[in-house]
């Protein structure tokens, strides 16, 4: 389509995307459009509307978006998939991460960490060995608009890894304001981690950080990775290459590998989260306030699953 969509700051980013492509508006008509998990033996894209209260599927094969299920309290936001292609994902509703078994019915996995409630979990990421990452922050408790008004019971915003073998769960990062979205490195030595603080203290993060991956499955460093340069970084997806894509208020910014900003694809939204999916894992899947886009690119993205 035309070169306004892709804003090329570096001449990297020439060859992540094709400036001809369209980015198409593939649904419209939700609230607040987060967690995009692509199923690739459905050919189909998971996504929330968490102030709807809904979880929406889109087809691949037919261009079809309806509600998966909707009306339950759950306020859903993030989603993935695990190793065994089940779906995780994050209740602001229920202040717990759940599992959607083969069968369709749901196991919550995690829902209070020392005998006290999350706050609301938000985002979550698979690891190759079956361990469950998400951010705890307290969006979703902090109104009624995306979940219920609540009082916090944990001491603070933290990130967990929850092992499902043995359900145990501890925190790996505790220092953060908001943490939000969350993604290992292709290799999964290293985890990147946004901080939304600014969204309620304009003056609080903007910011990515990046963590060494222990082998012990602890995190070291934690260091700032990339600024937001327009709104905030919230959900991202890294490709094969390293690079990072990530939601902006402008509309997805990618980050080479030292974290500097080498391009953009522009959006008429605000967009909340990213990722790659489609038969060659090429087809990179926005969420974006009211509306579901997507481009395709002749970039890979890393495998998540």
């Amino acid at each position: 389509m035309a070169d306004h969509e892709f804003e090329i700051i570096d001449t990297s980013f020439a060859t992540s995307v094709k400036t001809s492509a369209q980015v198409e508006q593939l649904w419209t008509g939700a609230r607040w459009t987060e967690g995009p998990a692509w199923f690739p033996a459905l050919r189909s894209l998971v996504f929330s509307d968490i102030p709807n209260d809904r979880l929406m599927c889109w087809n691949e094969t037919t261009g079809a978006c309806g509600v998966l299920r909707g009306g339950l309290g759950h306020f859903t936001n993030g989603n993935t998939i695990d190793r065994q292609g089940r779906l995780i994902s994050c209740e602001h509703g229920r202040r717990c991460v759940t599992r959607t078994e083969h069968d369709g019915r749901l196991t919550v996995l995690v829902d209070q960490f020392q005998g006290k409630r999350l706050n609301s979990p938000n985002d979550v990421v698979v690891k190759s060995d079956g361990t469950i990452w998400f951010t705890d922050p307290c969006y979703g408790i902090d109104s009624n608009y995306e979940g219920f008004k609540a009082d916090r019971e944990q001491d603070g915003d933290h990130v967990y890894c929850l092992d499902p073998k043995t359900g145990k769960t501890r925190i790996v990062a505790s220092d953060f304001k908001r943490p939000n979205g969350l993604a290992f490195s292709p290799d999964e030595t290293r985890l990147y981690i946004a901080d939304t603080g600014a969204s309620h203290y304009p003056t609080n993060e903007r910011h990515i950080r990046v963590f060494d991956v222990k082998e012990n499955g602890g995190l070291s460093g934690g260091e700032v990775f990339a600024q937001c340069s327009n709104g905030l970084f919230d959900g991202f997806r890294l490709d094969e290459q390293g690079r990072i894509w990530s939601s902006a208020a402008d509309g997805v910014h990618c980050l080479n590998q030292d974290g500097a900003l080498i391009g953009k694809i522009l959006l008429p939204e605000r967009v909340s989260n990213v990722c790659f999916g489609g038969a060659r894992h090429n087809r990179l899947f926005i969420t974006a306030t009211t509306s579901l886009y997507a481009v395709l690119l002749p970039t890979t993205g890393a495998k998540t699953f």
